[in-house]
């Protein structure tokens, strides 16, 4: 095979593999379910599509339930979705607190976020709190570094607790990573959902 042949079947084995990787990345849903088959559920997403994500028999439920900033203490292993306030802090706009057999499953870091454009998210445990004049701040520790997170009073707070799919009736607000498989439909092992009219605020 010529120089030249070989570079391009090159160039197409990466541009394949690309489009693959692409098109297997999971993909978060947020927005309110318009019915479920027990096998199939169908969302209509906070960007306005309508999507419809295969649900195995054993799905993993997790119900939404509200907690205040009283309900966070140090050792809490927590997820905050962030904005960056003018003078760079770090300010909450919703806050979770993973239950203790989420450790070591969800991630810990902080990164990029979709909540809103140019969010951040922390999975950490909270190392300390601290009061301040715009509401508690929250010192997390993570693997490999550290962040200061303040918390107004006023965002969404929430925690999980274990559901079922009962749960997953038309009107209820979900939460879910799917994944595309190789025919592009959507799946997904796992769904937060809304309970008691307290909604997932990831």
């Amino acid at each position: 095979m010529s120089k030249m042949k070989a570079l391009a079947w090159t160039g197409v084995a990466l541009a394949f593999a690309s489009t693959l990787a692409t098109a297997q990345a999971p993909t978060r849903v947020r927005g309110e379910i318009t019915g479920f088959d027990g096998k199939v559920l169908s969302v209509k997403t906070r960007e306005g599509k309508d999507v419809k994500i295969s649900v195995p028999e054993n799905v993993g439920v997790s119900a939404v339930k509200k907690i205040t900033i009283d309900d966070i203490k140090p050792g809490d292993f927590v997820g905050p979705a962030s904005r960056k306030r003018p003078d760079g802090t770090l300010e909450a706009i919703s806050l979770q607190k993973f239950p203790d057999n989420l450790r070591g499953v969800v991630s810990e870091g902080h990164g990029p976020w979709d909540l809103e454009p140019g969010s951040m998210m922390t999975n950490a445990n909270v190392a300390k709190e601290v009061q301040t004049n715009n509401g508690k701040e929250l010192v997390l520790e993570y693997k490999g570094g550290s962040q200061k997170v303040i918390v107004p009073a006023n965002i969404p707070m929430f925690t999980t607790e274990p559901g079922d799919k009962s749960l997953l009736k038309p009107g209820a607000h979900i939460f879910t990573v799917a994944r595309p498989g190789p025919d592009g439909n959507l799946s997904t092992a796992r769904i937060t959902v809304e309970k008691n009219g307290v909604r997932p605020a990831n």
